[in-house]
């Protein structure tokens, strides 16, 4: 695809790193995110003169295991049909088979995670909590109602991202996503040991474990602090998950409207409301649809 470098001239441009397939995409290479198997570099789209994200995994962490690197490219590619104001957009998925790398294109949110951005706002509203809640609850129950049904598995706050200028948030990293069949039930283990619900230590789980994580990014919000900071090692993660001790930080929320909130979606999975139910409840009777970021 032709771009503009030649009539405009090289003068002071920023060099791409990387170009996609059909040269619409080029990667920079300021990084703006790491994880156990991606990382996520800043990049542009030449067509829509928009910047965007580019994931890219290293397929030799799965260089003994063609099926889970098919796996991964197939649910990768299904997450591109899922459009929802908040859910990231994915644009394009590529394999590189000279680099061995699996690359795709996520639209990217100005304001970084939640989590960065709640440190980085410390004096926050009740109010403002239940608008990036409603949001977060609206793009969970867009994946949960789908056909068929779409687990996130690995909502935390750090890949829940803000667009600080509208207030609008979008759920991303969605690249351990399951998609399930009738009876919604997954059996893989995997996840942030904090968000953890405690059936998917089990590994036998439905879409509710996503409403437990979700209930967790709450507390995190209202308290600053990561769930289970007494802990000093996944397996005492564990043991209190597993047996229904909440984390320390439950005692820092005064606000007992939010704290009987956060018990909702922390309940045991017979009786924990799906987003939907949330949705509906009280906690939101004083956030109007039009004001909670979603218009923008």
């Amino acid at each position: 695809m032709p771009t503009m470098g030649s009539e405009v001239g090289n003068f002071d441009m920023e060099p791409f790193i990387e170009v996609d397939p059909t040269g619409r995409y080029g990667r920079y290479s300021e990084l703006l995110g790491s994880g156990a198997v991606k990382k996520v570099y800043r990049a542009f789209d030449q067509e829509e003169g928009i910047e965007v994200a580019w994931n890219q995994v290293k397929l030799r962490n799965f260089s003994d295991d063609e099926a889970m690197i098919n796996r991964l490219y197939s649910e990768v590619r299904l997450l591109g049909s899922l459009q929802n104001k908040n859910i990231i957009a994915l644009y394009s998925v590529w394999r590189d088979e000279n680099k061995d790398t699996l690359n795709f294109i996520t639209e990217v949110c100005t304001s970084g995670n939640l989590r960065e951005y709640r440190k980085k706002h410390k004096q926050v509203s009740v109010k403002a909590l239940k608008k990036w809640s409603k949001q977060i609850l609206r793009g969970l129950d867009y994946l949960h109602t789908r056909e068929p049904c779409v687990i996130h598995r690995d909502l935390n706050s750090s890949n829940v991202f803000v667009n600080g200028n509208t207030g609008q948030v979008k759920i991303g990293d969605l690249g351990l996503a399951a998609t399930v069949g009738k009876n919604h039930s997954a059996h893989s283990l995997l996840g942030t040991p904090e968000f953890m619900a405690p059936e998917l230590y089990e590994e036998n789980y439905t879409e509710l474990i996503d409403i437990y994580s979700f209930g967790m990014c709450l507390l995190e919000m209202v308290t600053l602090e990561l769930p289970y900071t007494e802990c000093d090692n996944v397996v005492k993660i564990y043991k209190k998950v597993t047996t229904g001790i909440r984390p320390l930080a439950m005692n820092k929320v005064k606000d007992l409207e939010v704290k009987s909130f956060i018990e909702k979606c922390l309940a045991q999975p017979r009786v924990r409301p799906s987003a939907a139910d949330l949705l509906k409840d009280p906690f939101f009777d004083t956030i109007l649809d039009d004001e909670d970021g979603d218009g923008c």
